[in-house]
């Protein structure tokens, strides 16, 4: 009984904080978030992608002023022009003002590396 209750508040935890990280965060998100998309950095993604889904969590409500260019057909059964264009083959698909790319889920840390923006200051 003892174990089942400290699940339930460890559980309680981990929703309460990844509901108030995002909110806490947002202005420098924001700020983030928009100095990538002045950096030329482009985030090629699928709205039925979760790692797509996971990395615009990661941004909060800022998610929205990410430089995000969507690969995905309505019916998501193709791929976009521009993403065919590019050569998109997976998501996410970062692209960077040098050519260079990350691919998969990538970290915050990853993303002030490649563009030099800097979050949280």
């Amino acid at each position: 009984m003892l174990f089942a209750i400290v699940i339930i508040i460890a559980l309680s935890l981990v929703v309460i904080f990844f509901l108030l990280a995002p909110q806490k965060a947002s202005g420098n998100m924001t700020d983030f978030a928009h100095c990538l998309k002045d950096k030329k950095a482009a985030f090629y993604g699928a709205f039925w992608c979760s790692h797509c889904q996971k990395t615009k969590a990661m941004f909060g409500a800022s998610a929205k002023y990410l430089p995000y260019v969507e690969c995905s057909t309505p019916d998501s059964q193709g791929q976009t022009d521009v993403c065919r264009l590019k050569g998109i083959v997976g998501y996410p698909t970062w692209i960077f003002a040098d050519g260079s790319q990350l691919k998969g889920e990538v970290s915050l840390a990853q993303l002030e590396a490649k563009t030099g923006c800097v979050l949280g200051q």
